[in-house]
């Protein structure tokens, strides 16, 4: 009589190919969220800029900069603060990870409009952005991450 050996794969086979996989993914998934997070930043980057871009249009129509991210755009600046700004209803990023807000060059939040801006970027609570520091554009081209330059 003949032994013939079924076909399939052993326990041990399982095992291993799943002890390799759950390394691969402890190796890569740290990889990946940094990889987000980096992403997001620099996202944001570009939105901050291209937000100092239009307080650069309003401030050539106004002679002073908008102080309100979340007011209708208008092309000027206007007082009250509510009545003329950037534009971002949300006053969140496109993509929700970052709170936009414009300041003076005290930190203070803008309450009229100004011949000076900080425009901010701050981590959203709850994102993946938590910890990653803050991101600002002034109206002299000074960019900064926390305290280093960008």
């Amino acid at each position: 009589m003949k032994y013939s050996k079924p076909g399939g794969f052993t326990l041990i086979e399982l095992m291993i190919v799943v002890a390799v996989i759950g390394i691969l993914a402890a190796i890569a998934l740290p990889s990946y969220r940094s990889y987000i997070v980096r992403a997001a930043r620099v996202q944001a980057q570009a939105e901050l800029l291209e937000l100092a871009s239009l307080q650069e249009k309003i401030f050539l129509n106004s002679n002073s900069y908008a102080c309100s991210v979340t007011a209708a755009y208008t092309g000027t600046s206007a007082t009250p603060c509510a009545n003329a700004g950037l534009g971002r209803t949300s006053g969140r990023t496109k993509d929700g990870r970052y709170d936009l807000s414009l300041v003076d060059a005290a930190g203070v939040a803008m309450a009229a409009p100004a011949q000076t801006f900080v425009l901010r970027a701050v981590p959203a609570a709850g994102a993946t952005q938590v910890g990653d520091g803050t991101l600002s554009v002034s109206e002299s081209g000074r960019r900064l991450w926390g305290a280093a330059s960008w």
